[in-house]
């Protein structure tokens, strides 16, 4: 009687054991999770644009900015025509020169679906309709040859979370 008692024992166990496994195994991990969603990111190379220009991502996911330029980079939200938080950006990126040789990081989350515009403040200004264009003469960054070049900016769409 104890034998089978025993068997018995062991084998409930073992059967529980394997079902913790299965549903361990069809659980995402949440760790897994988020470092999937970790890899969005926008790199300032060593010129002054946004790459790359356009991204889409999913609710939830996270975009992270880094300034691989020497110069000092900024990401200010378009408000006006973001339909997706957050809003009210207007943060430093830290170029290499200011940062001891590190490039400078920014990481935002976007819980929701919808449309993100941001722009660098020392390479774009808003114009009337609360579109980025380029500096222009007051206040703007020239090169030697006259041109003020195209506005650093660039958009995130938010598609809603897959099911």
């Amino acid at each position: 009687m104890q034998t089978k008692l025993s068997a018995r024992t062991l084998l409930l166990a073992l059967l529980l054991t394997l079902l913790a496994g299965v549903l361990a195994a069809a659980t995402p991990d949440q760790a897994a999770v988020e470092q999937s969603r970790s890899h969005n990111q926008i790199i300032v190379p060593e010129s002054d644009r946004f790459t790359p220009f356009a991204q889409t991502i999913r609710a939830g996911d996270s975009v992270t900015w880094i300034n691989m330029d020497t110069d000092d980079h900024t990401v200010v939200s378009d408000d006006d025509l973001n339909t997706v938080n957050p809003r009210r950006i207007n943060r430093l990126l830290k170029g290499t020169d200011n940062n001891d040789g590190k490039p400078g990081m920014l990481t935002l989350r976007f819980p929701q679906p919808g449309v993100f515009v941001y722009y660098c403040r020392f390479h774009s200004h808003l114009d009337a309709d609360h579109q980025p264009v380029a500096p222009g003469p007051d206040g703007g960054i020239q090169s030697a040859d006259g041109n003020f070049g195209t506005p650093m900016m660039g958009v995130i769409t938010v598609l809603p979370r897959e099911q």
